[in-house]
């Protein structure tokens, strides 16, 4: 049994924080495809923002339904977070895949891989967390797994930074793998982000 009254109003935002968890987890899976088939791949980068625009349509629409309602399942702030949030993991992962096309980058690194590995795996579990919000059933562990990859995504990307400024690397491709891990860690930021506030709702609810 859900934990939220059934009005038509609570079960759209419900509705579309899950189609935007779901969004985000196809821009991070793709990501990660198209960061593992460079450049052979270079399409998925027009699929990454086709994703990117549905994304900013259903923040859209969240928000606006947010503004428009005289009451709202779970706090207002909380939506808003929620909603801009997962914007933020889409939108960086459309640059992310937009810079490698842009810095006309030959191959991927090995920490890339990684990265974008561990983005794949935070976005999957974004998704399937906000698929379980309106039911609050166990939504914990994946929240739990959120941060965890959080914190292998920093370790990631620490050990890219020594193998970028260890020497001998060239400063123009030096400059182009930093841009590219900058969008990936504030992509999975983003991600942190959303777990966050679903802690604080798990909390408040429990």
């Amino acid at each position: 049994m859900a934990l939220f009254a059934e009005k038509p109003a609570q079960r759209s935002f419900f509705a579309m924080l899950a189609e935007a968890g779901a969004n985000a987890e196809q821009a991070t899976e793709k990501l990660d495809r198209l960061m593992r088939n460079w450049p052979e791949d270079a399409s998925l980068r027009e699929e990454i923002k086709v994703l990117e625009e549905e994304g900013d349509r259903l923040t859209h629409d969240i928000l606006y339904l947010l503004h428009a309602s005289a009451q709202t399942p779970l706090e207002r702030e909380d939506i808003h977070t929620l909603a801009t949030a997962l914007d933020d993991v889409v939108d960086y992962s459309e640059e992310a895949a937009d810079v490698l096309g842009l810095y006309k980058i030959e191959a991927p690194m090995e920490q890339a891989l990684e990265l974008t590995g561990v983005l794949r795996d935070a976005g999957a579990q974004v998704s399937q967390s906000l698929s379980k919000l309106e039911s609050m059933h166990e939504v914990s562990p994946h929240l739990v797994e959120v941060d965890r990859l959080e914190d292998e995504g920093d370790r990631i990307s620490r050990q890219a930074l020594v193998s970028l400024f260890s020497g001998g690397v060239d400063p123009m491709v030096v400059i182009r793998w930093k841009d590219v891990f900058e969008r990936l860690e504030q992509a999975i930021d983003a991600c942190e982000r959303v777990g966050h506030v679903l802690e604080g709702i798990v909390v408040k609810q429990g």
